[in-house]
């Protein structure tokens, strides 16, 4: 991470901070956070988004933080030479649209799908987006007030499930820096009601129609529901004693939104996803969790039952992710 490359890369610019189409808390966290580290370094920057903030507890959480998140339908006026950093995504992914401007630099946690020459980019695998963007406070010696440092560590909380997700050595270093700042009692309340009543329906669709095939258990909510809602499900079938490896799907624009999880050995979620939804839409993500789309235009590759063949798909998957496994053993 080179902080002053990418302060003088932006300075002089009209700067966009973008996020994926449906900003989680980790998203909209981080993207904050860099707002307010760019600003500290003299640059000025807009958060934004295509999609919609789907919670209304992550809706909230603009309230709490102050956080301004600008929807693309308004900025009508963005140019081609106007600069973009994607934030917690990357371009070409499946969930996030290409916008007008010129995408020059990349701040990400997660696994690179389809590369991109970016002029600065910052891709770090580890447990949230907010452990990279807090780190710039500290390798620049940039003051942190206290409410940027709330919202960076509820969105690394709410990331790794407190800890118990994808977190690596990093994340904790970061954590013991942001709990030194954070409004840690704000936190807890932001944490512990984040479920909406809502999304009982979604629980129920899940549990109702939940198929387990050896120690992956498979669950489909035929109505749409938010992105944060499918993973908060997919994190509770992996939950079940006999299940390891689950995979969450919801409708989602005439085609479906997945979520995966995995608490193995053996099989890399986003390695597994990828190569299930290869030609359908995509998808992709980190050993343990990895999220995916099948676009509608394509829904009709999967024939009359799809069910079956989204099942067929991950299971093959799955067998060709252990039969590589077990080779490397040898």
């Amino acid at each position: 991470m080179e902080w002053k490359k990418l302060v003088e890369l932006l300075k002089g610019h009209v700067v966009y901070l973008q996020t994926h189409n449906f900003p989680d808390p980790d998203a909209l966290s981080a993207a904050y956070g860099m707002q307010v580290f760019l600003r500290a370094n003299g640059v000025k920057s807009t958060i934004c988004y295509a999609g919609k903030i789907e919670k209304n507890s992550t809706k909230r959480m603009l309230d709490v933080f102050g956080i301004e998140a600008v929807h693309i339908d308004e900025i009508p006026d963005m140019l081609e030479e106007d600069y973009i950093v994607t934030i917690d995504a990357q371009k070409y992914n499946s969930n996030i649209t290409d916008f007008v401007g010129d995408e020059v630099a990349c701040i990400d946690h997660h696994p690179t799908m389809i590369p991109c020459a970016y002029k600065y980019s910052d891709i770090r695998i580890c447990g949230s987006c907010c452990s990279i963007v807090a780190d710039y406070f500290i390798k620049s010696n940039t003051t942190m007030d206290t409410n940027t440092a709330t919202a960076l560590l509820y969105g690394l909380k709410m990331d790794t499930e407190s800890f118990n997700r994808g977190v690596t050595d990093f994340d904790i270093e970061m954590y013991g820096y942001l709990h030194k700042l954070a409004d840690n009692q704000k936190i807890i309340s932001m944490y512990n009601n984040n479920m909406e009543i809502e999304d009982l329906h979604a629980y129920g669709e899940a549990i109702r129609n939940i198929q387990i095939y050896d120690n992956v258990g498979f669950a489909k909510i035929s109505f749409d529901c938010p992105d944060a809602l499918v993973a908060m499900i997919s994190d509770f079938i992996l939950g079940l004693d006999i299940v390891e490896f689950s995979v969450v799907y919801a409708v989602r624009d005439g085609g479906y939104k997945f979520s995966v999880r995995n608490e193995t050995a053996v099989y890399h979620a986003g390695i597994v996803t990828a190569r299930a939804l290869d030609g359908l839409g995509g998808g992709g993500g980190h050993f343990s969790m990895a999220g995916g789309v099948i676009l509608a235009d394509r829904m009709k590759e999967l024939g009359n039952n799809q069910d079956f063949a989204i099942r067929k798909r991950f299971m093959d998957s799955i067998k060709q992710e252990k039969l590589e496994y077990d080779t490397s053993e040898l």
